[in-house]
């Protein structure tokens, strides 16, 4: 499946969807570095796009960069919020939650 997003990406069809698209394979494999580059890129493209602000604080967490992971999903939740995207709200809202407590321990 990676591979085939990769051919279109490289096929010259860049678009915020498939580096979202992109980002969650590497995230499954372990990548969370490239995730955030396909991240940042879809962010570049499309800055209202909840669901890439949602999966670049989840690769930054994993990633072991909790402060940009929790400024990412505050600034995804301003757009939710923004748009009445209620649920991706609530998904980055318990994410930070899950951060915090990751901290305090």
């Amino acid at each position: 499946m990676e591979e085939k997003l990769q051919a279109l990406l490289e096929s010259g069809k860049d678009a915020p969807q498939l580096r979202v698209s992109l980002a969650q394979a590497c995230l499954a494999r372990g990548d969370s570095d490239a995730a955030a580059a396909h991240l940042e890129r879809a962010l570049e493209q499309d800055p209202d796009y909840t669901a890439a602000w949602k999966f670049y604080g989840r690769a930054l967490a994993a990633a072991g960069r909790e402060a940009e992971a929790r400024a990412a999903w505050e600034n995804g939740l301003e757009i939710a919020e923004r748009h009445g995207d209620r649920q991706a709200g609530r998904e980055m809202q318990i994410f930070m939650r899950r951060l915090e407590k990751r901290s305090e321990t």
